[in-house]
């Protein structure tokens, strides 16, 4: 295996979480088109993210959230890693996104064929050891066009 230099990596996350961080991430792209979260907190006990919408979900929207999470977990996605060079990026991925320190080798996280994304985190090695994921409440600021997802893993 070779040895790829990486971005120091500061943080200890707890993997089910931060695994599931990324299938909300792409649940929410995929539901509501919008970008990646643009402010996590993923903690063991409890989570938030926040993405930016064009309106508020509504209520059966925000069942259908916790509803295709639990979906994709039992669905027992396979989580692999790959390092490429940042010019073997694929196209979906938002390299203004990267921190601007990140070095020429990134690690793409994905998860089967539902997300690939640049991280250095800890995850899961498949999609059913993240166990369930359950909807704590969400916040709407309209004045921000902000959604905020409080979640936790059960």
């Amino acid at each position: 295996m070779a040895d790829y230099i990486l971005n120091e990596h500061n943080k200890e996350e707890f993997p089910p979480a931060h695994t599931a961080e990324h299938l909300l991430n792409q649940t929410m792209q995929r539901l509501f088109g919008c970008e990646r979260s643009y402010n996590a907190h993923i903690e063991r006990k409890k989570s938030k993210m926040s993405f930016h919408l064009d309106q508020k979900p509504s209520r059966q929207e925000e069942k259908e959230i916790e509803r295709r999470m639990n979906e994709l977990i039992d669905a027992d996605l396979p989580v692999t890693f790959e390092f490429v060079s940042r010019e073997e990026l694929p196209e979906e991925i938002d390299q203004t996104r990267l921190p601007d320190d990140a070095s020429d080798t990134i690690r793409l996280v994905r998860i089967g064929d539902y997300d690939v994304c640049p991280c250095i985190g800890k995850h899961v090695r498949s999609t059913s050891q993240i166990g369930r994921f359950e909807m704590l409440g969400t916040n709407w600021e309209e004045q921000e066009r902000s959604f905020r997802v409080r979640f936790k893993i059960v």
